[in-house]
């Protein structure tokens, strides 16, 4: 099938995204449209599923091919290792930064994630994300302002942030820890911290050697 337009002639290709192995086979076809005894056409969509997508979970794998990790965190939603996939994605797209292709897969990711248990998951971690979409997530951003704050790329931004990021994770700081991460002038020790706020449980796990 071709869309012709101009003197070109373009491909058509159906891409089918499941989050569920049977519905993914049974998408993969031949699906036959038209008269049983005559069809009139026969439909085999590019059909990506937990079947033939890897699962990610390494954040330095999920930085080398962005596409790959955000379609691996979709089809992957209902597995048991998506929270894994979820927090890789996750932490290449903060180093990613502002790239106008990053903050396209936050959201793509976050709308197919639709209703499942990974969705909420994915809000959580996506508190520090710069993305300014219409999206739930990107309304709390808006408010927050944490773009400010690393954009700058000074270590009291980076520190502000790491505190933020905790106090939105509804993680306890004292402020004997609150006191050593503003103080903090060593950027790679920020960085570290930064990464670790998005998962930490607690300042003990943030501050684990």
């Amino acid at each position: 099938m071709t869309f012709l337009h101009a003197k070109y002639k373009i491909p058509v290709v159906l891409v089918v995204v499941c989050r569920s192995r049977a519905t993914a086979r049974w998408a993969e076809g031949p699906l036959l449209l038209g008269h049983e005894i005559w069809p009139c056409l026969v439909l085999q969509p590019l059909v990506l599923g937990p079947h033939n997508v890897p699962a990610i979970t390494d954040a330095a794998t999920a930085s080398t091919d962005l596409p790959l990790a955000a379609l691996s965190a979709i089809t992957h939603a209902s597995a048991p290792d998506s929270s894994a996939i979820l927090e890789a994605l996750a932490s290449a797209l903060l180093s990613a930064g502002d790239r106008d292709d990053a903050q396209v897969y936050t959201e793509l990711v976050e709308l197919g994630l639709g209703n499942t248990q990974s969705a909420e998951l994915w809000r959580k971690l996506m508190s520090v994300d710069l993305s300014f979409f219409r999206s739930e997530t990107s309304q709390r951003l808006r408010q927050e302002g944490l773009e400010k704050g690393l954009e700058k790329g000074h270590d009291q931004g980076v520190a502000d942030s790491i505190l933020r990021i905790l106090a939105r994770r509804d993680v306890p700081v004292p402020a004997a820890a609150e006191a050593t991460i503003s103080s903090c002038h060593d950027r790679e020790q920020l960085v570290v911290w930064l990464d670790r706020a998005i998962t930490a449980e607690s300042i003990d796990e943030l501050f684990l050697d």
